[in-house]
């Protein structure tokens, strides 16, 4: 075995990546409190040709140095959009006709790999300390739960959003 060079590996230039059809998912983050799992959340949607992300509340937004960092330039190409509260993306997002699911552990939740749905839709990932506020969970049409084993109960929203966007890209690839 050998790594492959990055000519091997068929990288998209920003204009390519820009043209190229993205998976019908939206990532909104809510309330993130550290800029690194920000932009490590951003270089996930780019690895995984994801629509766009909106950004709420305190989170921090680019440009910002702790984004680019961990993002590595895919806040120059992923799509994102600010709002000051959940409520606001929430209604711009019914009214582009997405289904709203939360990343949550909750009564009546959805294990990830039991989790489908054949329309365009978005993911809410909560704060890394409170998750998502029980205020948009009540807007939401249901919430999605990571199966855990462990002791630990909850993964780093970064950690997160890789294990949850992975699934829903694997299950639509090919």
């Amino acid at each position: 075995m050998r790594k492959l060079s990055m000519e091997e590996l068929g990288r998209k230039s920003v204009e390519e990546f820009r043209r190229s059809d993205k998976f019908p998912i939206i990532i909104v983050l809510e309330n993130i409190r550290s800029a690194y799992n920000v932009g490590s959340v951003f270089r996930t949607a780019d690895a995984f040709l994801i629509e766009a992300i909106y950004i709420i509340g305190y989170s921090a937004r680019p440009p910002h140095k702790e984004i680019r960092k961990t993002a590595l330039g895919a806040e120059d190409t992923v799509s994102w959009k600010y709002f000051k509260t959940t409520a606001e993306a929430i209604e711009e997002l019914r009214k582009e006709n997405y289904k709203l699911y939360a990343v949550e552990q909750v009564k009546d939740s959805v294990s990830l790999e039991k989790f489908s749905i054949d329309t365009k839709f978005a993911v809410v990932f909560g704060n890394e300390v409170t998750g998502v506020e029980q205020s948009t969970i009540h807007l939401c049409d249901g919430c999605i739960e990571i199966p855990q084993l462990g002791m630990k109960h909850s993964l780093n929203i970064a950690t997160a959003a890789g294990v949850v966007l992975w699934e829903l890209v694997r299950t639509r690839i090919n």
